[in-house]
């Protein structure tokens, strides 16, 4: 649950769309913020928060184009746009080797393993899995706005550019840290073979 709480201003953002893209980008934007500042209230480290601050960013210059020109043609792209912008999120964290996903593991994991190389290496492989759903996401969603497909369609890709990674990060750190158990094991059983 801790993972789905970074793209709670995105829910809110489609939620409020309905009525007006620009309410839903100035509600994305407020509750970005909200989480923000919960985390600092809460003594949370804020260098970590690439997601947090890419939302915001995202929030603030949609809502200023929606409010400048409601008419504007990207309306209809609002749901590729979010996920694209998303996709370029996780990418960029990868890239500056802050995958976004650590700033949200660090709320469960104790801070003794923040500085391994497994926990870094399980932040990378999730996240490049959310970004790699994103980026797909988002071209599907381009695809089905420029179409005008049905919005039940937009909704169902919308729905599992969240859930298939969401599952993926369900089931990923645990096989992850029994492969290394089992691996370290193995490279223990076998120093101790040549030492003996």
């Amino acid at each position: 649950m801790n993972y789905l709480r970074g793209f709670i201003p995105w829910l809110v953002f489609a939620g409020v769309s309905s009525i007006g893209w620009q309410w839903g980008a100035l509600a994305g934007l407020a509750s970005a913020v909200a989480l923000l500042i919960a985390d600092r209230a809460g003594g949370l480290s804020l260098d970590l928060r690439l997601l947090e601050y890419g939302t915001i960013v995202f929030f603030a210059a949609l809502g200023l184009l929606a409010f400048i020109r409601p008419d504007s043609g990207l309306k209809m792209y609002g749901s590729a746009l979010s996920m694209g912008w998303l996709a370029l999120i996780a990418w960029v964290s990868i890239a500056v080797r802050r995958p976004f996903t650590m700033g949200i593991a660090r709320r469960m994991a104790p801070p003794e393993v923040w500085h391994t190389p497994l926990f870094r290496h399980i932040n990378v492989v999730l996240t490049a899995a959310w970004a790699l759903s994103f980026t797909l996401t988002a071209l599907a969603q381009t695809a089905a706005s420029a179409y005008g497909w049905h919005v039940a369609f937009s909704i169902a890709l919308q729905l599992a550019g969240f859930i298939l990674p969401a599952r993926f990060t369900a089931s990923y750190p645990e096989r992850a840290r029994a492969r290394f158990m089992e691996t370290s094991g193995a490279r223990a059983d076998i120093q101790g073979g040549l030492t003996s």
